[in-house]
């Protein structure tokens, strides 16, 4: 090869690669920024479907997307602190996802970016956040979670597993009083005494809970769920194994990590659905004319270890009721 011909060559390639590093940059430049926030570590938040999906729909995340997660180790309070940083930091959408103290930061940090909520256990319509289910219009959409009908459901199936149990005790906080409510206004319907033991001053001791409990409800626990409790989840868990206390929870994290039972809404449908919400706007739609939605994914998850080490049996009709059963 001739010494031009190798000079023209060597400029072709230093100028394809100038090329393909300034494209690199301006995708970078470009790329989409999503803010949120939550109680637990990223890798044990709800992030996980989402990330997955987000994958799916295009969205690679270091490449053309970018995944900006303030851990509040716990702390639900320093909900308006993340937000305010995540609009600091120049998020192009924010999810929020939890109870209603999440959205109501979001919403104190930004009347402009939009904002995509996973409202947990409040009612954003009645709450005036947005104006319908069917247009919400404003900065906020996503999905709505009330559950009234699933605190009824959860009783039914200890009644149907376990007739003979008729006193039992639950868990709840601050961020899940209402779920409390419905378990408490429905439980007598489905013979059972509740006995409710509220934990405040996170970290919440689960030993002084139980001992504050009636010694004849100490049979069986229901635990609601809320940011803390999620955070806590291995906690109570093995709190439970330790004191052989066979228990119901909400999302299957509670069964995978040995919980008897859960029924409740899939968190990875949820947070993969949230990640079409976000690639929609991502692609130009205005959140306030997405509709929001309600979960279509419930599922019922049973511990055969966890029981057989507690000594209990499911009917054959009860197994074959579950989504799922861990064997």
């Amino acid at each position: 090869m001739r010494r031009r011909e190798f000079i023209t060559l060597l400029g072709g390639v230093a100028a394809a690669d100038a090329l393909a590093t300034l494209r690199r940059a301006g995708a970078q430049a470009q790329a989409l920024r999503v803010g949120t926030c939550g109680t637990q570590p990223r890798a044990r938040s709800f992030l996980q479907g989402f990330d997955v999906r987000m994958r799916e729909l295009g969205h690679i995340e270091g490449t053309n997307y970018t995944m900006d997660y303030i851990d509040l180790q716990g702390r639900p309070d320093r909900y308006g602190d993340a937000m305010q940083q995540l609009v600091a930091r120049k998020a192009d959408v924010l999810v929020a996802f939890g109870p209603e103290d999440c959205l109501k930061a979001a919403l104190a940090a930004t009347q402009t970016i939009p904002i995509v909520m996973v409202a947990i256990d409040f009612d954003p319509v009645s709450l005036g956040y947005v104006t319908s289910l069917a247009r919400p219009t404003g900065n906020v959409t996503g999905i709505i979670l009330e559950q009234i009908e699933l605190a009824k459901k959860r009783l039914q199936l200890v009644k149907d597993a376990f007739p003979a149990i008729g006193k039992a005790m639950a868990f709840w906080d601050r961020l899940s009083a209402d779920q409390w409510h419905a378990t408490r206004d429905n439980a007598a319907t489905f013979g059972f005494d509740l006995a409710g033991i509220e934990l405040t001053d996170y970290p919440y001791d689960y030993a002084r809970a139980l001992a504050q409990a009636p010694p004849d409800h100490r049979g069986f626990l229901f635990v609601m769920t809320s940011p803390l409790f999620a955070r806590d989840r291995d906690r109570i868990v093995q709190f439970t194994l330790l004191n052989r206390l066979p228990s119901m929870g909400v999302f299957r994290e509670h069964v995978d990590q040995g919980g008897l039972a859960s029924y409740g809404p899939s968190r990875t449908a949820m947070s993969r659905r949230t990640a079409d919400y976000v690639h929609r706007i991502a692609r130009g739609a205005k959140p306030g004319d997405l509709p929001i939605e309600r979960p279509t994914i419930f599922e019922l998850v049973i511990n055969l270890r966890t029981a057989k080490a507690l000594g209990l049996e499911f009917s054959q009709a009860m197994l074959l009721r579950a989504d799922e059963v861990i064997e």
